[in-house]
């Protein structure tokens, strides 16, 4: 299973026993990097742990490190990898990484498992997962696809799944094990899969040679923060300043990194050696053309930006699905206090 099929279906479970754990294989650190708090340059240090393998979705902080905007902000971060065995909960609460990344979903379970951690910001304000079907078969809509066969990894139960069968009417008998293998899709154009938008696409399109129909579930209703950032409710309560720098160098390095890539892409090659230019620039490109990371509340409050109203209408949506029980006090589950300070305070 590569990073792709492991990140955006196991880790997006809503269950706090998601599997993401720091790896060993692919680290960048910023310089004068040290086993301490503070660096011999009295720097802070931060371990942020990816949801995966370097790649472009996690451009923005490879950027910040490749920059020295960390080291501007006072911080010497060190940005781990995540692998297919671990727990990030054990591995945050424990304290063997500062800050992780989840998602809407899996925070609000947190909440309900009554795990002490709080997500701060949200990279993407829009959910990157896609249903995708053959060009010509007339499934070009969600509407469409009721009572069809539809290949479903088993994170699906926990999230966006319930969601398609409360809004649009699906049901189990449509879904088919999906082992992340593009080959029963490939073969039979009958078939719908799960994906994301910056993954699937680009390799049903190299491997089958066609453009395959593409649905993104955010425009169909599903609006889950993704790619977010989150710590412990320790590290806020008694180091608020660190979880601030961090995440203000962090969106700033987001910002360098849409504009200019070209530092941050040196760095996720050298981190991840498998990881190719072209796939980079089309990952990159569909970040922008579907607003992922500046579409939303973050064209006016700034990257990483989240509101109540967002996270309520989330919840309520998840309610609806009966995947949560509306006496979880999901307001838990998030932070406002570091985000939402508009572009032009992210860019100065």
């Amino acid at each position: 299973m590569n990073r792709r099929q492991f990140l955006k279906y196991s880790s997006m479970t809503v269950g706090t026993g998601t599997l993401v754990a720091c790896g060993t294989s692919a680290k960048v650190t910023s310089s004068n990097s040290a086993p301490n708090p503070k660096t011999k340059g009295g720097l802070d240090k931060v371990i942020f742990s990816l949801s995966w393998v370097a790649e472009a979705e996690y451009g923005g902080f490879y950027q910040a490190v490749a920059t020295g905007i960390y080291q501007d902000h006072g911080l010497d971060v060190i940005i781990k990898p995540a692998g297919p065995r671990g727990n990030y909960n054990l591995l945050l609460i424990g304290g063997a990484t500062d800050l992780t990344m989840a998602h809407s979903g899996e925070a609000i379970n947190a909440v309900k498992d009554s795990v002490p951690k709080v997500t701060v910001a949200a990279i993407f304000q829009r959910d990157p997962l896609v249903l995708i079907a053959h060009p010509g078969m007339g499934n070009d809509s969600l509407e469409k696809l009721k009572g069809k066969p539809i290949l479903v990894a088993a994170a699906a139960d926990a999230n966006y799944w319930p969601f398609l069968k409360a809004k649009y009417g699906f049901t189990d008998d449509q879904k088919r094990p999906y082992n992340f293998d593009l080959q029963p899709f490939l073969k039979d154009k009958n078939i719908i899969q799960q994906g994301i938008i910056t993954a699937e696409p680009f390799d049903i399109k190299k491997k089958g040679g066609f453009d395959p129909v593409v649905m993104l579930l955010a425009d169909y209703g599903y609006n889950s923060y993704n790619f977010t950032i989150q710590t412990t409710n320790k590290l806020v309560e008694k180091n608020p300043d660190l979880v601030q720098r961090f995440l203000d160098a962090s969106i700033k390095g987001w910002y360098s990194y849409l504009e200019d890539p070209i530092p941050g892409n040196n760095l996720i090659k050298q981190a991840n050696p498998s990881m190719t230019d072209e796939q980079i620039s089309f990952s990159i490109q569909k970040m922008k053309d579907s607003g992922l990371i500046l579409g939303g509340d973050a064209q006016q409050l700034g990257i990483g930006a989240m509101t109540a109203e967002r996270w309520e209408s989330f919840f309520n949506n998840m309610v609806q699905a009966g995947v949560f029980d509306n006496s979880v006090k999901y307001k838990d589950a998030y932070s406002l206090k570091f985000v939402n300070k508009g572009t032009s305070y992210y860019k100065s």
